[in-house]
């Protein structure tokens, strides 16, 4: 039985993804990437903004046609779009025979039994206080070298233009035991590179340990044989504290890299955000994270156009990003969600100045993010292989300043033939706005 996977989204909703492909694999289901030839097609989706929503209805309507008029006789929708608007999916394309919540991901399999005996399961949404389980072994779609590992699910803040807390559910750490076996499995596996990931990283611990327990899970993690890298994406400023800083310095296995989404640096907009910090807060922050780890890539993102946001405050924002000079910076443009405080706030800026805003700031970080790739240009970097460019003796590589699929790549040219997932030493020779030229300073070995 032929089965297409399609995921959508962010890369925490790609762990369910995988965790789901493991599943569809052990009971027997062979995975195909042509919809003429599937059996069955599941897709997991996302709504974060709506840019997204567009693109996962989108694909439901295209695949919704093979169920129609081809062979897929199951056609299936997960994750957050299917958590959101179960109702509207089921009795608006009459062609899904299925939708499954956040939580319900578990329920895969017997649900497409379900469907192919004949059956029309309809919604299968569990509570969002559970943690999915999943028994069956990840299915890697990363190449193998790298994984993400979410430690929490859900989240608590409540910003004012976010839907998550209400599809994804409240903040809920993964135990550190089963996270600490996840990831020897992954490292066992081939795995170099573990992200992990959450809707907000640095509360790790705090509902079943009651406090912050982030600092101790990483140092677990770097005892790990086989991992060589460990890099943190989604701390929130507020949350991150010395003795987290203090771990990433001294541990030579956590990259020192960090990703601080902070959306704005207007006090009033900050506030109206519903976020915790202010831009004094997040200033010292920054200055404290410098201070302690000199060598820090610094990741952030920014959104321009929030309702009230007035000329003045786009300026402040500008002046922030010029004088902070991040690393990594992406700007969204402001997207109204639904049942969202920020959706009905009065003073809603047109599209058009919102995206004006945003192309300013990325203008602007693009003349940083030069500026600052210069610095690196005769330095010694260890990077990761990722691959070759084809029909060419060159290769594409990522330093720790950069996470897979968000972030720049170095490329170096040379007769040696690398091996994707291993390491080299490499001396930079060349900066464009997101990435880097290099050759390699040593000879090159297999790490395998």
């Amino acid at each position: 039985m032929n089965v297409l996977f399609i995921s959508l989204g962010c890369d925490k909703n790609l762990v369910d993804s995988e965790n789901m492909l493991g599943l569809l694999t052990e009971a027997g289901y062979r995975l195909v990437d042509d919809e003429t030839q599937a059996d069955v097609i599941v897709i997991n989706t996302c709504c974060f903004i709506n840019d997204a929503k567009e693109e996962s209805i989108q694909t439901i309507l295209e695949m919704s046609w093979h169920r129609r008029e081809g062979c897929c006789r199951a056609l299936l929708v997960t994750g957050c779009l299917a958590q959101r608007y179960r109702q509207e999916i089921l009795e608006e394309i009459e062609e899904v025979d299925a939708v499954l919540g956040t939580t319900s991901f578990q329920r895969l399999t017997e649900t497409i039994d379900q469907v192919l005996a004949g059956e029309k399961p309809g919604v299968q949404v569990d509570s969002l206080e559970l943690l999915p389980r999943v028994q069956a072994k990840r299915l890697l779609t990363t190449g193998g070298h790298y994984a993400h590992l979410k430690i929490a699910e859900g989240c608590d803040k409540h910003c004012t233009y976010c839907i998550i807390p209400k599809i994804r559910g409240s903040y809920r750490s993964v135990p550190m035991e089963e996270l600490l076996r996840e990831a020897q499995e992954l490292a066992e596996g081939g795995v170099r590179e573990l992200i992990l990931v959450a809707q907000e990283t640095t509360l790790y611990g705090v509902d079943l340990y009651g406090r912050k327990m982030l600092p101790q899970l990483l140092r677990k993690l770097c005892q790990i044989q086989g991992l060589w890298w460990i890099r943190l994406q989604y701390c929130y400023p507020e949350e991150i504290t010395e003795e987290l800083i203090q771990t990433i310095g001294e541990e030579p296995k956590l990259c020192h890299y960090l990703d601080m989404p902070i959306q704005h640096a207007s006090d009033r907009i900050l506030k109206r955000m519903g976020r915790k910090t202010t831009r004094a807060q997040i200033e010292e922050k920054i200055a404290l994270l410098r201070r302690m780890i000199p060598d820090i890539c610094l990741r952030t993102t920014l959104i321009t156009g929030f309702p009230g946001e007035t000329q003045e405050e786009h300026q402040e924002l500008l002046e922030f990003v010029d004088t902070q000079e991040f690393d990594r910076l992406g700007v969204f443009a402001y997207s109204p969600e639904e049942d969202t405080p920020a959706a009905t706030m009065p003073d809603q800026i047109p599209e058009e100045l919102k995206e004006e805003r945003r192309q300013e700031i990325m203008e602007l970080q693009q003349e940083i993010s030069l500026d600052r790739a210069e610095k690196l240009i005769g330095k010694e970097l260890l990077v990761m292989i990722e691959g070759q460019v084809a029909g060419e003796n060159a290769y594409v590589a990522r330093t720790y300043r950069d996470a897979p699929d968000v972030d720049g790549y170095l490329f170096l040219n040379t007769d040696q033939v690398l091996v994707s997932g291993d390491f080299a030493r490499v001396r930079v020779t060349g900066a464009l706005e997101y990435d880097l030229i290099g050759e390699l300073n040593d000879e090159y070995e297999s790490a395998k």
